[in-house]
């Protein structure tokens, strides 16, 4: 009795409690439970597919910005690697070519709704114009505080934003560049003093002709044989007016600031790193620039000689008021800094950039001079130097190699060569010609070769940390 009445005394309390917790209904309870788990199921699945098309948005502008500066392939690919694998974005694929990105992802196979997977597929056409170094660097290190975690995906949006809109050097720091690349680079190849004054004032001319005229109104090809053709006019014209003495040596510094020496060095390191279309399409970008020089120049000589009777008769000469090993190096300086602001480079790694190429120019003369080398072979110690130095600086400026790289190897450029090849096949002497031509295409294999030998020694030599630049 005592049992029963204590049961039918709390049976009423214990189902009143049962019911409010749902445990006398527990169909009810479970359809509840299910469409509201399913409704935040369904919330999730719409943020993780925003956020995944964002991540892999996020990926492909930082490879846009890369590659439309000058920034080699592997470099791309990597950043968007690093950027979507961090964000969780996984199945993230990128084709990297030398002027387009395509990149595709898959969110997951089965949602948690049950709904099919998303996708994310987006090809751009990334047309290589004004080359601008600092925002390789800018974008390089935002990569790196993306991996450290010190940078949200917001946040990393907002950045590429401002990198992308970050305006050229001034049209007339550009145009110093190019003056006093040229002086330099007209006395590293054998020109006296006024001939480098000369070169000064004809490649300050030529810029303000490319940012003026062909860069905004000519096509590539057009553009590139116009420039050369204006810069070798305006050097007959110094030379016949007696500013300067040595007309080689004026036009071999005058036009070096249209030397293609970032399609010819990205496309060596892409072949370095099996990327072969993109190396093969940029070295073949070189070329044509090399071409249009060319032809450029042959155009002027043409032009001169019929208005004085004749192709003007000049010889290679090398002036011993700038043939010390001192100046040389010191010329070497003034050009690789000079380039260094042409290529858009951040202003405290001008005199670094320098110093690399003046390094570089030291050591080929040291072994041509004092150790009987051949310039081929010098070419390749030399080149190999300005590469291992050029990663090596890269650590503690925390900058990718390549803007050292690009800077400093313009002194062992065959410029020169491909003057003299020029000018000897328009003046119909093509056993010099073919001569000229040949050597100048052995120390672009040189030069070739030992960025390849650099490039190939491990990154354990340069820095401990295996994440650097």
């Amino acid at each position: 009795m005592l049992q029963y009445n204590i049961g039918r005394h709390f049976a009423p309390r214990i189902c009143r409690i049962q019911n409010s917790f749902g445990i006398l209904h527990p169909k009810s309870h479970t359809f509840m439970e299910q469409t509201h788990n399913n409704a935040i199921a369904s919330s999730s699945d719409a943020a993780s597919q925003a956020d995944f098309a964002e991540v892999l948005e996020v990926a492909a502008k930082a490879g846009h910005i890369l590659l439309e500066n000058g920034a080699e392939i592997s470099r791309v690919e990597d950043i968007m690697s690093r950027i979507s694998s961090h964000f969780g974005v996984d199945s993230g694929n990128f084709f990297v070519l030398s002027n387009g990105i395509f990149t595709t992802g898959r969110a997951n196979k089965i949602t948690k709704s049950g709904a099919q997977a998303s996708t994310y597929a987006n090809v751009e056409f990334i047309p290589l114009r004004g080359i601008q170094l600092s925002k390789v660097v800018a974008v390089n290190r935002l990569s790196y505080d993306i991996s450290n975690g010190r940078t949200t995906l917001a946040e990393a949006r907002e950045r590429l934003e401002r990198i992308a809109s970050a305006a050229q050097k001034p049209a007339w720091e550009q145009i110093l560049g190019s003056g006093f690349g040229a002086g330099g680079f007209c006395a590293v190849f054998g020109g006296g003093w006024m001939d480098c004054f000369a070169a000064l004032v004809v490649g300050l001319l030529l810029y303000a002709f490319v940012l003026g005229v062909s860069g905004r109104y000519l096509s590539k090809i057009v553009g590139g044989t116009c420039n050369a053709l204006v810069a070798t006019l305006l050097c007959i014209l110094c030379w016949r007016m007696d500013f300067g003495g040595s007309l080689a040596n004026i036009i071999i510094g005058a036009i070096m600031p249209l030397i293609p020496g970032v399609p010819f060095v990205n496309g060596v390191r892409d072949l370095a790193n099996s990327d072969y279309i993109a190396g093969f399409t940029r070295l073949t970008d070189a070329m044509l620039g090399f071409f249009c020089i060319a032809v450029g120049v042959s155009l002027a000589f043409i032009f001169d000689g019929m208005l004085h009777g004749g192709v003007v008769s000049i010889s290679m000469t090398v002036n011993p008021e700038t043939a010390s090993i001192l100046l040389q190096a010191l010329a070497a300086f003034i050009g690789t800094a000079a380039f260094a602001l042409l290529f858009g480079i951040d202003r405290e790694h001008y005199v670094p950039a320098g110093v690399i190429g003046a390094i570089g120019w030291a050591v080929y003369l040291l072994l041509v001079r004092n150790c009987g080398a051949t310039p081929v072979a010098a070419t390749l110690a030399s080149s190999t130097l300005v590469c291992i130095l050029s990663r090596m600086a890269a650590i503690p400026f925390r900058i990718p190699a390549q803007g050292f790289l690009l800077c400093g190897i313009f002194p062992l450029v065959p410029g020169a060569g491909i003057f003299w090849f020029t000018y000897y096949l328009t003046d119909s002497q093509f056993d010099l010609s073919m001569q000229s031509g040949w050597t100048a295409s052995k120390i672009a294999i040189a030069i070739v070769l030992g960025i390849i030998l650099a490039m190939e020694l491990p990154q354990r030599l340069f820095s401990h940390n295996h994440r650097t630049h």
